[in-house]
């Protein structure tokens, strides 16, 4: 009886000291000088994070990983169904700590979000209901629920996704939505995204929309898509890596010395301003006024 009950507490105490282990290992892995951010988007978080981000963390010696749960066009109602039914309906996009990109088909939200220690995990609404705020109440808590159970770190923050408005000419049928009014579409945008961000959820605004829309101020125009609404390979695609990356850093990003080396120095320029005053001004468009005329 005594050597069971000694064999017991040893038990016990080799227990309690491997789960303090543990949680210091797991400590250690959130606070490793790593942001890690996972994106439940579409092709909207693909125009915004898979492109420039990690470039222009690298540029400024900052080291991220970056992951996108991606299905064109999925709306928040989409992600609720496939959490819930803990489907393998996602391509799973990720840029690791050295810039090296994969991508893993048939990948389930569950299993997303174990694979790393994310500090953020962002959520944002298909484009076409951006500006409807009765389908973010409706859905977004729902999964907003099911990845504060499912995810792997309590201390996991959350990001709201402000995505754009389409180009005026956008033949996108989600236009309607909007009486196929550029400027109605932001407004309707940027008053949800105000509204949503206000819940208390969120520990950042990625205000993309408002970027976008203060960079067609200037001498480019409207022309900031390759389609009507996702984001011009070159220059539009940079303007949302730089909202991210002066939100996520916490940095103006119009030190950061990165350039794609497919966009003009001027369009750099935009971009960056563009995005800094988004960071300032989420939910009010700026005038760049420097750059209404061709600069050089």
């Amino acid at each position: 009886m005594f050597s069971t009950r000694i064999t017991y507490i040893l038990f016990l105490f080799s227990f309690i000291f491997l789960s303090k282990l543990k949680a210091q290992t797991d400590d250690r892995t959130l606070d490793d000088g790593v942001i890690r951010i996972l994106a439940i988007g579409n092709s909207f978080s693909e125009d915004a994070i898979e492109n420039n981000l990690f470039e222009l963390a690298n540029a400024r010696g900052k080291k991220i990983v970056i992951g996108n749960l991606y299905i064109g066009g999925a709306p928040l109602e989409l992600h609720v169904k496939n959490a819930l039914g803990d489907s393998s309906a996602y391509s799973y996009r990720k840029v690791d700590e050295s810039g090296a990109k994969s991508v893993h088909e048939h990948m389930k939200i569950s299993a997303a979000l174990l694979d790393e220690p994310w500090d953020y995990i962002s959520f944002q609404q298909a484009s076409p209901l951006s500006g409807k705020y009765d389908t973010y109440a409706k859905d977004l808590p729902l999964l907003y629920a099911y990845v504060k159970e499912h995810v792997k770190y309590p201390e996991t923050k959350y990001i709201l996704h402000q995505t754009w408005a389409y180009q005026h000419d956008s033949d996108h049928s989600g236009f309607s939505l909007y009486e196929r009014n550029q400027e109605q579409m932001y407004k309707a945008i940027v008053s949800t995204s105000e509204k949503v961000y206000k819940w208390g959820n969120f520990s950042i605004l990625i205000p993309c929309g408002t970027a976008i829309q203060n960079a067609r101020t200037t001498y480019v125009g409207d022309h900031f898509t390759r389609d009507g609404y996702h984001l011009n390979l070159n220059y539009g695609r940079f303007i949302a890596a730089c909202v991210w990356y002066e939100a996520l850093f916490k940095e103006d990003v119009r030190n950061n010395a990165f350039v794609p080396l497919s966009i003009s120095y001027v369009e750099s320029k935009i971009a960056k301003q563009a995005a800094h005053h988004a960071i300032i001004h989420p939910y009010n468009m700026t005038l760049l006024k420097d750059y209404t005329f061709w600069t050089y």
